[in-house]
């Protein structure tokens, strides 16, 4: 399974594991599966650790680096593809990020992994429950 990780679930893996449900963590920790991170994911987690929601050390850049190069993933980036996905997925919100994270999903086909209740109502795209 190809697996794009939302922003919190990335973080919970990482720092809080114990957020995690039992079904996603053992999703996430089986190698057969593909685990995938937006630039946008990376972007969040920096404007958290700005906004002092999080500390990452020694330096966010740093931590950020380390995280990738100790769970690999594979980087979906944001294409013309995703761009144009946008119109064929519907989210009861408009925040700009989850609806580019939901055309990623479904651009790249993936799995979008979440504790998101408004990205798990939304149609158009898989999405795993972290429930």
């Amino acid at each position: 399974m190809k697996l794009l990780l939302d922003t919190h679930v990335w973080l919970w893996n990482l720092l809080e594991p114990s957020k995690l449900s039992h079904r996603v963590a053992r999703t996430l920790e089986d190698e057969t599966n593909e685990l995938w991170l937006s630039p946008l994911s990376v972007w969040e987690t920096a404007l958290i650790a700005q906004k002092g929601r999080i500390s990452l050390a020694p330096t966010v850049k740093e931590w950020i680096t380390a995280s990738l190069e100790k769970v690999p993933m594979k980087e979906a980036p944001v294409t013309f593809d995703v761009a144009q996905a946008t119109e064929e997925i519907r989210l009861s919100h408009r925040d700009p990020v989850d609806q580019l994270l939901a055309a990623t999903a479904r651009a790249f086909d993936l799995t979008l992994v979440t504790a998101d209740a408004r990205l798990l109502r939304g149609t158009g795209f898989r999405t795993l429950a972290n429930r």
